[in-house]
């Protein structure tokens, strides 16, 4: 299953999340501290946690404030508090998922597309999604051969009723009678399709519900410790470790442990066994982390003595880690390696358990890599995404630019503490954000910009962000359908209006191999052409969507099919505009303009509309849009040397 989205409701300072969609590979929330982002990963994680015995408690969670004075008010009106449900999941329901539910109810018994399931204060399920009994009841009853005097069995459309039909037919008196062995048949079938007189919709309930992904979080409470108490940790009931403890356990579990080879009177082969997953951990890490690669893990073990009440001594079986470090030939315990390091390398080990198998889990990342430098979040930004989200659905939280990828903002939702009164409140609306919010997006989006003009060699140079929102989303499209989109070699760079591009071109154009795509005006583009003219740019470098389009003025909008552009337009503004209302042969965005009275809208808008809601919007685009972006795409990738 994926998950789809989450409501979060009462829960710390979370009033009421409202639904946060999740994307089907990474989710970034972004937001200040304090925000509400750990109290999120918190509530989903105890929907169904990986480890741990992570449970709701009313008292302890609900909002501080409103507890007191909402259980009254609840015991007022005959209600219980603990009966709210501060979790509540949609899951989409995958074909495997549906194999298994037909493979013990046979066909076409489910019938939604999604798994909604919610846990209350008092950790008790609910569910919701629908099922066929009646089809449920003809599939077990095909495949046994009933006598005439049966037959009147096939027409019950419930298995209560087909109990009670069972129970109120009498054996004919003959133990080998065709009629006792199908009676017998049919209640042995029933017994086994739905035991302990369960329901059919509770016995689906179990199918699906051990199907859903469990909650792995991790966070700097996480972290391995130094001296690892073997014995004591394989011995222990996992459910009562805390968080670093699962770490440690995950490092004892890695490459299948086991006890005898650990505890082994033997050193060579304890030793083998620890050289083992030290190079196998070691390898791991320095493939993401570039920041130090003269690392290499050490393990060993000891014996210490303690004391025991009797007056007698215990033998502690202990694994101690160590990095020794080559550059500066040094050995140090693991707890004296950077902050950031050691959340590395712990992360890393706690996922071993999970990477290899096939158990369903989502990752929770609370601010992960917060001790790393600014490369070293980028390699682990790398490392979710070739190697976590290719296992499993990721969710974040960060407050840092460099843990946010520019070129996947359709992965952000903002987390923003809006007070008593509105609690915490998370959106991928931008609109609704205040600016210290925003801020990481921003300087995320300015390091990139900054990143294109000193190092990128191939610079495509559009007007502003709703060129580049509609030209990367629509290319993504493209490439997905086997069509040209734009050269990956590209670094798109909008510039905030066409009259600043010249200026751009004139300071930094003689350095960089630049490509302008503009709008095209009536009075045309002299600077750019003199520009041009002065070997500033090739002449063949600029791009009006004018000669795309075929028209002599056309913005970027313009290549657009009517109907697609208004309905980004409508979703936009919340309008009901029909593409017949606009009249004249002048760009769309002054059809519109003029069709609702004002001098200009925010051409922005339209663009976030397409990148927010990319999956539903791109897929409803016309062959007449994807065709005039394609010949765009095409002309510019022409310019490439």
């Amino acid at each position: 299953m994926k998950l789809k989205t989450v409501r979060i409701d009462h829960f710390k300072h979370v009033l009421d999340s409202t639904e946060v969609a999740i994307q089907p590979d990474i989710t970034c929330l972004v937001g200040k501290n304090e925000s509400g982002k750990s109290a999120f990963l918190e509530a989903l994680r105890r929907l169904k946690p990986a480890h741990g015995a992570a449970s709701f408690s009313s008292p302890t969670h609900y909002p501080a404030w409103l507890e007191k004075r909402h259980r009254r008010e609840a015991k007022a009106k005959g209600r219980d508090l603990d009966e709210k449900s501060p979790i509540n999941a949609t899951f989409t329901i995958e074909p495997e998922d549906v194999a298994a539910v037909e493979a013990r109810f046979g066909e076409d018994v489910l019938l939604s597309d999604t798994f909604t399931i919610s846990r209350k204060y008092t950790n008790q399920y609910a569910g919701v999604f629908e099922v066929d009994e009646t089809k449920a009841v003809a599939n077990l009853l095909a495949d046994i051969e009933l006598p005439t005097v049966l037959e009147p069995l096939n027409s019950c459309e419930k298995f209560s009723t087909l109990r009670a039909k069972v129970s109120s037919l009498s054996p004919d008196g003959s133990e080998e009678s065709a009629t006792t062995l199908a009676l017998t048949e049919v209640t042995k079938a029933i017994n086994e399709l739905l035991p302990d007189d369960t329901t059919l919709w509770q016995s689906v309930w179990r199918v699906l519900f051990a199907r859903v992904p469990q909650f792995f979080y991790f966070s700097e409470y996480s972290s391995l410790p130094s001296t690892v108490p073997i014995r004591e940790l394989l011995e222990a009931d996992e459910d009562k470790l805390e968080d670093d403890e699962q770490t440690a356990l995950a490092l004892l579990q890695l490459a299948e442990f086991e006890k005898d080879h650990l505890l082994d009177a033997d050193y060579e082969t304890r030793k083998r066994e620890l050289q083992n997953v030290a190079n196998e951990l070691g390898e791991q890490v320095l493939d993401y982390w570039t920041t130090n690669q003269h690392l290499r893990v050490e393990m060993d073990l000891t014996l210490t003595k303690q004391p025991a009440n009797n007056g007698q001594t215990t033998v502690i079986d202990e694994l101690h880690i160590r990095m020794w470090d080559d550059q500066h030939k040094l050995s140090l315990r693991f707890d004296e390696r950077s902050s950031g390091f050691r959340w590395f390398f712990s992360f890393l080990t706690a996922f071993s358990r999970y990477e290899f198998d096939d158990t369903p889990i989502i990752i929770l990342l609370d601010e992960p890599g917060l001790g790393l430098h600014a490369t070293a979040q980028r390699d682990f930004l790398r490392f979710i995404e070739e190697r976590l989200s290719k296992r499993c659905q990721v969710i974040y939280t960060t407050h840092s630019p460099f843990m946010i990828q520019p070129d996947h903002l359709e992965r952000a939702r903002l987390v923003e503490d809006k007070g008593r009164d509105r609690g915490s409140v998370t959106t991928s609306d931008v609109l609704t954000t205040d600016s210290d919010t925003l801020f990481p997006l921003q300087a995320a989006l300015g390091y990139d910009i900054a990143q294109h003009l000193f190092i990128a060699k191939d610079n495509l140079v559009v007007e502003g962000p709703s060129d580049f929102l509609f030209m990367q989303t629509i290319s993504e499209r493209l490439i997905e359908d086997g069509r040209e989109g734009l050269d990956k070699r590209w670094s798109i760079m909008p510039l905030g209006g066409a009259d600043v591009i010249p200026a751009f071109v004139a300071l930094l154009g003689n350095h960089l191999d630049v490509t302008v795509v503009v709008d095209s005006r009536k009075e045309g583009h002299q600077k750019l052409t003199a520009l041009a003219k002065a070997g500033f740019l090739g002449e063949k470098r600029i791009i009006t969507i004018g000669e795309v389009a075929d028209r002599k003025m056309a913005d970027i909008e313009d290549l657009f099919a009517k109907d697609d552009y208004v309905a980004l337009y409508n979703a936009a503004f919340g309008k009901k505009m029909k593409a017949v209302d606009l009249k004249g042969t002048d760009p769309i965005v002054r059809q519109i303009a003029r069709n609702e009275g004002v001098d200009r809208y925010d051409h922005n808008a339209p663009a976030e509309v397409l990148l927010r809601e990319r999956a539903k919007r791109v897929a409803t685009l016309s062959d007449e849009t994807l065709n005039a972006f394609e010949a765009l795409f095409k002309r510019i990738n022409e310019t490439l040397a």
